[in-house]
């Protein structure tokens, strides 16, 4: 149910890492509790978060939500996509959906976060 090539945090945020850069995204089971989503507040490119800070916010139709990083970095992309396209985290959470891409500056923390199987428990999958 949820990807086994990403990392997962309790907060519901995943992050896939591939060459120091990390990509970010709320989990499908966010998604699906948070409802249809009608705004995204994105974080500043070149911002620098420390693992556990807001990186922004999620409007759905039954309430809003941080977004927190998952992982300590400087963003380097945002999904513009779902600034426009909210509905596209509804449809693609794990895909299109992606919120930021962020560039690493401590890869150990990954260590920390849970895989798929930890994760589904989690969130009674």
């Amino acid at each position: 149910m949820f990807p086994n090539d990403r990392r997962y945090t309790k907060e519901h945020e995943w992050v896939q890492s591939s060459g120091g850069v990390a990509t970010v995204g709320i989990t499908d089971f966010a998604q699906n509790e948070l409802g249809d989503i009608v705004y995204v507040e994105l974080p500043e490119i070149g911002r620098a978060y420390a693992s556990g800070d807001v990186l922004g916010t999620i409007e759905s139709v039954k309430a809003v939500s941080e977004i927190y990083a998952p992982v300590s970095g400087t963003i380097a992309e945002l999904n513009t996509l779902v600034g426009g396209k909210q509905e596209t985290i509804n449809t693609d959470a794990h895909g299109a959906g992606w919120i930021c891409k962020m560039t690493l500056s401590q890869a150990s923390e990954l260590d920390g976060l849970m895989d798929a199987a930890a994760y589904g428990k989690l969130a009674g999958a």
